[in-house]
């Protein structure tokens, strides 16, 4: 029997709303300090595209992995390098308490009051609305703690409750699922067990009031470089290809684009000495001053 490999790379349909674009502006590629981070608003410059008869889908079906960035004029005005990292909506909070349920106290999960969940982030809350999301955590000083991070395995509204225990190093408040929304979601992660050669050995999932980073895992995080320049391939056509003339009694050099309009003037002159033995042929820009009487209709009668 053979044995053979199999795999695939599924292509994101993801929401705008759950993605998060920030820009690093730099004026060229020597300036590497002093970085300046903006966030974009993904809802308004990320547009994904639909699926028509043409792919074999519907018009209410995104196609996956296939979007339109448009970036906004007013925002890349500069010319510089502008870098765009492209990454899952990050939702930080934190864990109101970490707890087990009553009806079963074997398992463990962290308790996440809603009010402390950003406001647009507040309807990834419901009842298995974050399975697969992204636990990360940060220190008191803020740092976040390096490659670490739990998987949220499941998530209901959830209520405390009360419970008479015998050994007293436990807590006598619990939590158990409610069919009603409430303020508390309890987020079992993975892993929360101790493995069964060390029954002792809990994983860590967070203490209370530690601050986390909640990520979805839609897609993986990518950078985009984007360099606004003063020329192009089609400016620097049209200076090596476009139609050009001389004027040879004043000696304005004239560079037209593809539609004849007049593009660029230099001035052409030439740098002798005192015995008249010829120094230097200079090129001066003159786009201050443009002649239009050089139009290429005037000259070429065309």
């Amino acid at each position: 029997m053979a044995t053979g490999t199999y795999g695939t790379i599924r292509p994101a349909d993801v929401s705008p709303e759950d993605v998060q674009i920030i820009m690093n502006y730099t004026p060229s590629r020597d300036v590497t300090d002093n970085f300046v981070l903006t966030q974009l608003d993904a809802t308004s410059i990320l547009r994904p595209y639909f699926n028509n008869a043409a792919t074999g889908g519907n018009t209410n079906e995104i196609l996956g992995g296939l979007y339109n960035l448009r970036l906004p004029a007013e925002t890349f005005t500069q010319l510089g390098i502008y870098t765009l990292y492209i990454r899952p909506a990050e939702i930080r909070t934190s864990i109101t308490d970490c707890g087990v349920l009553s009806a079963l106290p074997n398992v463990k999960g962290i308790v996440i009051d809603l009010s402390n969940v950003p406001n647009q982030f507040v309807n990834k809350f419901i009842a298995q609305g974050l399975v697969g999301y992204r636990v990360e955590y940060l220190n008191a000083d803020g740092s976040k703690i390096p490659n670490f991070f739990r998987i949220v395995t499941s998530n209901f509204y959830c209520e405390p409750v009360v419970q008479n225990l015998t050994n007293t190093q436990q807590k006598a408040v619990r939590y158990r699922y409610t069919e009603g929304q409430t303020n508390l979601v309890f987020c079992t992660l993975s892993p929360s067990s101790s493995p069964t050669n060390k029954p002792n050995a809990t994983p860590f999932i967070g203490q209370p009031a530690q601050s986390i980073i909640l990520s979805n895992t839609y897609f993986n995080p990518l950078t985009l470089e984007v360099q606004v320049s003063q020329y192009d391939i089609d400016t620097l056509g049209i200076a090596l290809y476009g139609n050009q003339t001389k004027s040879m009694e004043d000696g304005i050099y004239t560079i037209y684009d593809t539609q004849n309009n007049i593009y660029s003037q230099f001035n052409l002159y030439e740098i002798k000495d005192d015995f008249n033995n010829l120094l230097y042929e200079v090129k001066e820009n003159r786009n201050q001053n443009i002649d239009f009487s050089k139009s290429y209709t005037n000259i070429t009668g065309q």
